[in-house]
């Protein structure tokens, strides 16, 4: 059953970003949505929280339109989801412990009172492997690229969403980082039990952890399907897309390792 709908999405910026997007992401899955740059990964996932209005089309989550369901019925969409951003986003005159308590919502904070709200920040830093006593207190400014991801992962989940939507997540982390950023959403999303979709540049990261692949070029919706069929694709599109990427991996690796 799909719990997230794209249907016939299209935005223009200074030229057509997404032109007609259908796309269906079923629940308990993780998508993978890859693609080169400015060919609208980003901005299809804005749309599913309402961070961005398409000219035309709509998004259903759990059956609700996103962008005809009114400004409560968008609140109540995006207390669903959870959104790590790229690069984090984290509020630098916030600490830690105020950054993360953000994915709690109000209501839920005054529900379940601040002693509970401690714990289970507390613990989803555990979570993401993280020592609550060591960067509680901490500001942004203060912790490294990899722990400021981590951050970012521990407030989209502490809210307990059933979907979380990931931009580009490991972007600007060296290799071991962004292999340890994988393992964390996968345990997350087994833990949550949540329907995930990962915005991505690292194909081999992401075809390790997803359960299907959507490729995205010239604002439409090219390929979609396992990382087995993408990796055996004989779509001309689908190949140089991979060659290219693969090749521009490498190429990132070798320069970190002479750098080291």
């Amino acid at each position: 059953m799909a719990l997230i709908e794209y249907r016939g999405l299209h935005k223009t910026f200074d030229m057509p970003v997404l032109a007609g997007v259908d796309l269906d992401v079923e629940q308990g899955e993780m998508l993978a949505m890859v693609g080169p740059s400015g060919t609208g990964k980003s901005v299809l996932l804005k749309t599913t929280i309402g961070l961005i209005t398409p000219e035309r089309g709509d998004v259903h989550v759990a059956g609700q339109s996103v962008f005809h369901s009114g400004r409560k019925g968008l609140q109540a969409i995006r207390r669903k989801v959870g959104y790590v951003f790229q690069h984090a986003a984290l509020f630098d005159s916030m600490t830690v412990f105020e950054n993360v308590s953000l994915g709690i919502s109000d209501e839920e904070q005054q529900l379940i009172g601040r002693r509970e709200v401690a714990i289970r920040v507390a613990r989803v830093l555990e979570d993401v492997n993280l020592e609550p006593r060591q960067v509680l207190g901490k500001l942004p400014a203060e912790l490294s690229g990899g722990m400021r991801k981590r951050v970012g992962l521990a407030r989209s989940i502490v809210g307990r969403p059933r979907i979380v939507l990931y931009d580009e997540p490991v972007t600007g982390l060296d290799p071991v980082n962004s292999a340890a950023v994988h393992r964390l959403i996968v345990e997350a999303s087994e833990r949550l039990g949540a329907t995930s979709v990962l915005v991505t540049h690292d194909i081999e990261g992401a075809l390790a952890i997803c359960d299907r692949v959507a490729l995205l070029d010239g604002g439409l919706l090219r390929f979609l399907g396992t990382p087995a069929e993408f990796n055996s694709s004989r779509e001309p599109l689908v190949q140089a897309f991979v060659d290219r990427t693969v090749a521009a991996q490498v190429a990132a690796r070798n320069l970190e390792a002479s750098r080291g």
